[in-house]
């Protein structure tokens, strides 16, 4: 029989190592809460990407979108009271928490005992792997949701920029979403979209899917127009390695691509399906509506990503807010001698929605750009 894992209290407990089930359940917390943040970490790509804030009262909170001001000439002796045409304009987008999201499992202590290898640790990961995963879903989704938007300015005599759609390709089908030329090509129009619209070029990041990021590696890793912070592994790691006018590059399997999460294979993509890939590879977007259970923002539907095939966006782009962060709490006492076994649970709390609309650029294939959803700015549902 294998011996307990040391990360068991109870075996350390038996040990003398702790003083007491107190502190059996203190150590429990701090493994546990640790395995499970790193594997949220290590996942998760949109938290460090978009403008986030603690949401610590209420259900919502409210972010500010300033537009552009004026400059104007002083007629001596009037007195100066702010532009004469009332800029800047000003847009308040209030951003809600959805309900409380959690990943569970329960672990047998039985199991424990008769396992070679530490089995909560491996669980916490996953956990956090699960919930990183849903996070990043929801906030691609809202950028996207945020590129199809008008001016978020309402104010009479002011016209502010709206979100961008770039098509890549020129063709018909699926497979212009991994030609590598069309993506630089793409690329180049964001970045010149951006610049138009007065965007800053500071944090620009692209979220493309695994084939796309690896078919640039391939094809034009040598272009001169394309910065590579490092060579050789690095390169291939997907950490926003590869610059393309500006814009870092990650890549990601929970970015909408075509309707499904991240890949898509057959139809007109080009791409043939490896075998053994397992069902939850290409499976489609879930419904994402305001409709639906445990959603207070509107994140579209399947259909609305059918041709959806990359990001592209700017810090202000979209906002999260986090009313509990990602968290650990582990069953102990009474529960776990009825039981024989503890639950190990995952919890977040958040909310995301686009911001300012100009800051975000999706990609599609394509003749007709992917239509808007939701309601209008600042509504989110």
């Amino acid at each position: 029989m294998a011996q307990q894992s040391s990360a068991n209290p109870t075996s350390l407990t038996r040990q003398g190592q702790l003083n007491s089930a107190g502190d059996a359940r203190a150590l429990y917390l701090k493994l546990f809460s640790g395995e499970m943040f790193k594997g949220f970490q290590h996942e998760t790509i949109a938290r460090d990407l978009i403008m986030k804030r603690t949401l610590k009262n209420g259900k919502s909170l409210q972010f500010i979108y300033t537009g552009r001001t004026t400059a104007e000439y002083h007629t001596p002796g009037n007195s100066i009271l702010g532009n004469s045409d009332g800029a800047p304009p000003v847009a308040e987008k209030t951003i809600t928490c959805d309900d409380l999201l959690i990943s569970s499992a329960f672990v047998y202590e039985l199991d424990e005992t008769l396992a070679h290898y530490e089995l909560r640790g491996e669980i916490s990961r996953k956990i956090g792997y699960a919930l990183a995963e849903k996070y990043d879903r929801l906030a691609f989704r809202a950028i996207a949701k945020g590129a199809r938007q008008a001016s978020p300015v309402a104010k009479t005599g002011f016209k502010e920029p709206g979100g961008t759609q770039v098509r890549v390709g020129s063709g018909t089908t699926d497979a212009d979403a991994y030609g590598a030329q069309n993506l630089v090509n793409a690329f180049y129009d964001a970045a010149a979209a951006l610049d138009e619209k007065g965007v800053s070029s500071s944090g620009r990041v692209a979220v493309l899917n695994p084939r796309q990021y690896y078919a640039l590696i391939q094809d034009i890793g040598s272009n001169g127009l394309i910065n590579r912070d490092v060579q050789g592994s690095a390169l291939q790691s997907g950490n926003g390695i590869i610059e393309i006018a500006g814009i870092k590059i990650y890549k990601s399997m929970n970015v909408p691509f075509l309707g499904k999460h991240g890949v898509a294979y057959g139809g007109t993509t080009g791409e043939t399906s490896p075998s053994n890939m397992g069902d939850h590879i290409g499976t489609a977007l879930e419904d994402g509506r305001k409709s639906v259970t445990g959603l207070n923002n509107n994140y579209g539907n399947t259909t609305d990503f059918a041709k959806s095939c990359g990001l592209i966006f700017q810090k202000e782009a979209a906002a999260v807010v986090e009313a509990i962060g990602p968290q650990v709490q582990v069953t102990s006492g009474d529960v776990s001698v009825v039981y024989q076994g503890d639950v190990i649970l995952g919890r977040l709390a958040m909310g995301v929605d686009f911001l300012n609309p100009a800051a975000a650029v999706e990609l599609y294939v394509g003749a007709t750009a992917p239509t808007k959803f939701g309601g209008t700015y600042p509504e989110n549902g």
